[in-house]
């Protein structure tokens, strides 16, 4: 099924050192900002205060915040727990400030707006908790980005697990570096949003990549560019309907689902556009440039046999 069909091959190839140029230097300039400005990160990862308040009736969510944040609450998050009239707050650590002396604070402010609120239960987080947050993170990404390579290895060839690889890399690093560049908050869903993006570029190369080992064994004319070039062309449809109707659900959870999934949202939404561009600008073009051939793809031990054959 495809959405479109275009007749003549884009020439994605002929532009492919501009593009890497440019994804080159996004990724230096997002590394960059990650060593300098770092991470805006959540309580989850650097520690704080964990209060749960019930209240008799439902309560609006900002309405919390703002109160919070009016009494001098800083980076204060709050979100529902079970249902609408259950509420999470997540405080961070406050010098000097005990967990129980920050929770009857929060809860002095709390009832100024709504009488009949209590506080069930009051946690406190520490920074040990988020540095275990952090490594199992980063070990997730290692071995995500290791079971790729193998697996593309395996499937296809060498040159095609080092483009996937490159690829996803640049996806990550960009979602990163735009996440520190304008301080949005880094959370846990934030990181399974990355980690999601993992999968989802990948299968995106993948398609375009089984395309190509295809086409190498159906066109026996063309350049390797242009055999890539057609590939890339013959599942533009299919990427753009995918990335459409993915997005299309983002977009919900962007717009609807509140504070609490908006980074997620938003890290998901800029994956999604970035994924497309690197499979074909990024993955391809390094493939190209590894010097992958049909002898790389032909099933060289049939024709062989063919040969003895005659």
């Amino acid at each position: 099924m495809e959405f479109f069909r275009i007749q003549r091959d884009i020439p994605f190839i002929r532009s492919a050192r501009t593009t890497i140029f440019i994804s080159t230097l996004l990724c230096v300039a997002a590394v960059t900002l990650l060593i300098a400005r770092g991470l805006n990160l959540n309580i989850e990862f650097t520690g704080g205060t964990l209060i749960e308040a019930r209240y008799a009736q439902a309560v609006q969510l900002d309405s919390i915040r703002a109160s919070l944040a009016q009494s001098g609450f800083k980076d204060v998050s709050a979100q529902s727990f079970g249902s609408a009239k259950d509420v999470l707050i997540r405080l961070p650590n406050q010098e000097a400030v005990s967990s129980a002396q920050l929770s009857e604070q929060v809860l002095q402010v709390l009832r100024k707006q709504t009488a009949d609120v209590e506080v069930r239960r009051v946690e406190f987080v520490g920074p040990q908790i988020g540095e275990e947050l952090v490594n199992d993170g980063g070990l997730a990404l290692i071995l995500a980005s290791i079971g790729i390579m193998i697996y593309l290895a395996i499937r296809f060839e060498w040159r095609f697990a080092i483009g996937a690889i490159a690829a996803t890399a640049h996806d990550v690093i960009i979602i990163l570096g735009l996440f520190a560049l304008f301080q949005w908050e880094f959370s846990v869903f934030v990181l399974a949003a990355v980690l999601a993006i993992l999968g989802y570029s990948v299968n995106d190369t993948v398609v375009v990549f089984d395309r190509i080992r295809e086409n190498f064994r159906k066109m026996r004319t063309g350049t390797v560019p242009e055999i890539v070039d057609n590939a890339i062309t013959r599942t533009l449809s299919r990427t753009v309907m995918t990335a459409f109707t993915t997005q299309l659900m983002v977009l919900a959870m962007l717009f609807l689902g509140g504070e609490t999934l908006y980074y997620f949202a938003l890290a998901l939404t800029i994956g999604i556009l970035v994924g497309i561009y690197s499979s074909v600008f990024v993955a391809s073009p390094i493939v190209v440039w590894l010097g992958i051939s049909r002898a790389d793809l032909m099933p060289v031990k049939k024709e062989e046999e063919a040969d003895t054959r005659t």
